[in-house]
């Protein structure tokens, strides 16, 4: 359960809230400007009808508004150059690319992609925290309770029970997918769903 006094109001009733490892306190305290943006992001954000039933590509147009808007805010996708040096000899460790990054602080955005994404995006969180890349991960996904909408408006098999939602994300982080890294997870309620 999430410290209540770092998550607004307004952001608690559009949003699902998890954090592990004090990853409230740390955005809060350590990285204000980052949270800020989170905020921001999070509290203009509305989660469009036509956005659902439009239909998807290489990232769906609720992605892309996301992401979209933190580049806005100086948020970059950025890929680390990682190596591992023994004695004399180089070992290149690539990690993967965040959809987001800003001051230390590494964001995903995980609206409707395969549930091993996750995977990906925790052990990611995971290495670069060890390394001492980032203090924190986040990420945005969709809450369980959005398949009622997807049914309603005929698009519930494109959001199937394999792909990302907070279900299949809380198990892997508890289960210590993450390691040692602080992490915040945001999950998108209908309550930010609008008929548009």
């Amino acid at each position: 359960m999430p410290n209540q006094s770092f998550v607004p109001t307004d952001i608690a009733a559009r949003y699902e809230v998890h954090e592990w490892r004090n990853g409230l306190a740390i955005l809060a305290a350590a990285h204000p400007e980052e949270w800020a943006n989170i905020l921001e992001v999070l509290g203009h954000f509305q989660l469009l009808r036509s956005n659902i039933v439009q239909p998807g590509g290489r990232k769906s147009p609720i992605a892309e508004k996301l992401d979209g808007h933190f580049a806005k805010l100086g948020w970059e996708e950025k890929a680390f150059k990682t190596k591992i040096i023994v004695d004399e000899a180089e070992y290149d460790t690539p990690t993967h690319k965040v959809d987001c990054y800003k001051n230390r602080v590494a964001l995903e955005v995980e609206w409707n992609n395969k549930d091993p994404f996750y995977d990906r995006d925790l052990n990611n969180f995971r290495l670069l925290f060890e390394l001492r890349a980032i203090d924190v991960g986040v990420i945005i996904t969709r809450c369980d309770e959005l398949q009622i909408i997807f049914d309603e408006l005929g698009k519930g098999s494109s959001y199937g029970s394999s792909t990302t939602h907070m279900a299949k994300l809380l198990p892997r982080i508890q289960g210590g997918g993450g390691g040692g890294c602080p992490i915040v997870v945001f999950g998108i309620r209908r309550a930010a769903y609008v008929e548009d």
